[in-house]
């Protein structure tokens, strides 16, 4: 696997809807969403080859969760004003990132191994 920020951004570019995030972020915060990206998504799926486009998907994604507005939620704000503009948060956003992956990214690591991957979790129920 060789990501490359220059290979993510005409990715991002041709293929993502909503690439304002990710386009507006320095070269050193692309490099930490790839890393991001990347790191969970192996975690996750450590069995399976990861395909670059995949990782380049997710991190488009977590470029939009983390942006400034978003991140307020992170630290906890539930909601703020300015200048007329008011925004409300739910909750707190989830710190483990493989929640956040995609569909289409469960897809491309699917056909790239030859399987259909869900996002659901099997666990142990407690009674």
């Amino acid at each position: 696997m060789a990501l490359s920020i220059t290979d993510a951004d005409v990715y991002i570019s041709a293929n993502v809807l909503d690439i304002d995030d990710w386009m507006d972020a320095d070269e050193s915060r692309k490099q930490r969403l790839l890393n991001v990206a990347n790191r969970t998504l192996v975690n996750r799926y450590s069995n399976y080859v990861i395909p670059d486009n995949a990782v380049y998907e997710f991190a488009a994604r977590l470029s939009v969760l983390f942006n400034d507005t978003n991140k307020m939620q992170q630290y906890g704000v539930k909601q703020f004003s300015m200048k007329g503009i008011s925004m409300a948060f739910d909750g707190k956003v989830s710190d483990d990132y493989s929640v956040f992956i995609p569909a289409n990214v469960l897809t491309m690591i699917g056909e790239a191994n030859g399987v259909v991957l869900s996002a659901r979790r099997i666990g142990r129920s407690v009674r």
